[in-house]
């Protein structure tokens, strides 16, 4: 399967003035803190900078979520396959 192909959920991401994120495809959420928020995706971890944030809403059963606070960055960590010797060697 290659990285452009959804692989799970459908992924939307809607900012409202940069203090309201609307998320959907979350499978969960690893960590977060007031500066920092990590989620787990189909399409790789999702990383949330800024300041104040706060995740309102995390629902895993329709994989959707809310973090409110000032957004100051968004970006995805792509998950590395972990497959062994013999499917590395002859896959």
């Amino acid at each position: 399967m290659s990285d452009t192909e959804n692989r799970g959920l459908p992924q939307n991401l809607i900012l409202e003035h940069r203090k309201r994120l609307s998320i959907s495809g979350v499978e969960a959420v690893d960590s977060f803190d007031e500066s920092f928020v990590r989620m787990r995706t189909a399409l790789g971890d999702l990383l949330v900078r800024g300041e104040g944030l706060h995740v309102e809403l995390l629902s895993v059963e329709t994989g959707d979520a809310l973090i409110t606070g000032r957004v100051d960055e968004l970006s995805y960590e792509d998950t590395v396959e972990r497959r062994g010797l013999w499917e590395r060697l002859f896959g």
